[in-house]
């Protein structure tokens, strides 16, 4: 990836809503180029999408947690992201080494609700789980170093 393109997906993944002739003047460059480069990243799969950003106890999801999933049965298939896709509480589900098989970021409003998503992970998934509740994220969604 050439340099200036790295540093328009670094100023990009600080703020996606940036116009093109803001985005341009921070890299030195005619709007009409950056535009054309912001098209071609996102032809390339460079840049996927844009997102907003909300704030979880404003939305009423005070409540973080990650979940490590494991398989009752090691030889069962491995299909446990697609048995948890309509779960809408699970925001990120990370395939990992090491004891568990996956790792779950779940966001939620209580205590309770946690307990209730525990249990349905369980049963539609079949597997043992164990929790880590979040006390607080000091940082979070850092844009990346490119």
């Amino acid at each position: 990836m050439e340099e200036i393109d790295r540093k328009i997906v670094s100023l990009l993944s600080r703020n996606g809503r940036m116009s093109f002739t803001e985005l341009a003047r921070q890299a030195g460059l005619s709007v009409s180029a950056v535009h054309q480069r912001v098209r071609r990243l996102e032809a390339e799969g460079v840049i996927t999408g844009y997102i907003a950003l909300c704030n979880a106890d404003v939305i009423g999801l005070p409540l973080t947690a990650f979940v490590s999933i494991k398989p009752f049965d090691p030889a069962a298939p491995d299909d446990l992201p697609s048995r948890l896709a309509d779960l809408t509480a699970i925001e990120a589900c990370h395939s990992v080494a090491g004891e568990e098989n996956y790792i779950l970021k779940v966001r939620v409003a209580s205590p309770t609700a946690l307990e209730d998503l525990l249990q349905q992970i369980r049963s539609i998934a079949n597997v043992s789980t164990r929790t880590t509740v979040v006390l607080s994220t000091p940082y979070e969604h850092r844009p990346p170093t490119v």
